[in-house]
C-alpha cells in the first residue's frame, strides 16, 4: 500500500462523491487531509469525522469558493501555515446541461470559474512549493468530457478540455523536478465516465422520465448510449486510482489522462 504518512493532501469538493472517496483513500494511507467544499457545518463535520475514521491523523475543513481568487489564495495560505501541500486533487466541479443557444453568461462563468480557473489558481500556488520539496502530486478530476464532447454541455466540456490541456503543460514544466528517490512532481488527470455521484442525478432523472420514472431503466439507457461496459463506476474506484498515482512508483506517469469509462472514449 502507498504510504502517505507525513504528507498533506488538499482535495477540493471532498464532502461527498468522488472527492470524498479520494480523500478516504488518501486518509487510509496516512495522509493529513484538507477537506474542502461549500456546504453546511453538519456535512463538513461529517466529512472530517469520516476521514479521521478512515485513518487521517488530522483533517481540517476549508470552505473557499472556487470562483473567488482571493478566497483560494487565503485557503492556500492557511494550508501552508498548517504545514504545506504534498498532494493536490482538484475535484470541485459543477455542471448544467443546456444547448449553446440557451446558455446564459452566468452559467458559463460559474462552470469555467469552478472547474477550470479554480484549478489553475490552486496549481499555480501549490506546484512551486512542491518542486522545492522534490515530491508533489497534482491529480485533476477531468471527465470523459475532457476527451470527447456531448451535446448540451458546452461550458462543461470547455472546462474539462481546458483542464486536460493545462495539466499537460504543467506536467511538462515540472517534469524534471525532484528525483526517483524523492518521488518527483507529476500532474495527471482522471477522466471518469458514468459514476455514481450526485452530479449525474439530473441526467438520470431526465432519462428515467422517459421510462415512466423507472430509475433503473433510465440508468441502463444512459449506459447503453455511451459506456460499452454497461456498468457504472463506484467513487471508491476513482479513489484507488488516485492513491496509486501518489505512489513513488508512479514518478514517470505524468501528463496523462486516465479514463475510467468502461470503454466510452475508446469508441
Amino acid at each position: 500500500m502507498t504510504d502517505l504518512r507525513g504528507k498533506t493532501a488538499l482535495v477540493t469538493g471532498s464532502v461527498q462523491g468522488i472527492g470524498l472517496a479520494i480523500a478516504e483513500a488518501l486518509a487510509g494511507a496516512g495522509a493529513r487531509i484538507a477537506v474542502h467544499g461549500l456546504t453546511d457545518a453538519a456535512q463538513a463535520q461529517a466529512a472530517v469525522d469520516a476521514l479521521r475514521a478512515a485513518g487521517a491523523p488530522e483533517a481540517r475543513f476549508f470552505d473557499a469558493d472556487m470562483r473567488d481568487v482571493a478566497a483560494i489564495e487565503a485557503m492556500m495560505d492557511d494550508i501552508n501555515a498548517w504545514g504545506g501541500l504534498d498532494i493536490l486533487v482538484n475535484n470541485a466541479g459543477i455542471q448544467k446541461t443546456a444547448r449553446l443557444a440557451n446558455l446564459d453568461t452566468e452559467t458559463w462563468d460559474a462552470i469555467i470559474g469552478v472547474n477550470l480557473s479554480g484549478a489553475f489558481h490552486t496549481m499555480r500556488l501549490a506546484l512551486p512549493k512542491m518542486a522545492e520539496k522534490g515530491y508533489g502530486r497534482v491529480i485533476n478530476i477531468a471527465s470523459v468530457h475532457g476527451i470527447v464532447a456531448s451535446v448540451a454541455k458546452v461550458p462543461y466540456c470547455a472546462s474539462k478540455f481546458g483542464l486536460v490541456g493545462m495539466s499537460k503543460v504543467a506536467a511538462l514544466e515540472y517534469a524534471a523536478a525532484g528525483s526517483r528517490r524523492e518521488g518527483g512532481i507529476t500532474v495527471n488527470c482522471i477522466g471518469p465516465g458514468w459514476t455514481e455521484t450526485a452530479i449525474i442525478e439530473p441526467q438520470v432523472e431526465a432519462r428515467a422520465a422517459q421510462f415512466d420514472g423507472d430509475r433503473d431503466k433510465g440508468i441502463a439507457d444512459l449506459l447503453a448510449e455511451k459506456q460499452p461496459s454497461r456498468r457504472t463506476s463506484d467513487p471508491s474506484e476513482i479513489g484507488a486510482l488516485a492513491l496509486w498515482l501518489c505512489a513513488p512508483v508512479a514518478h514517470n506517469v505524468t501528463g496523462t489522462v486516465i479514463p475510467v469509462d468502461g470503454g466510452w472514449t475508446a469508441q
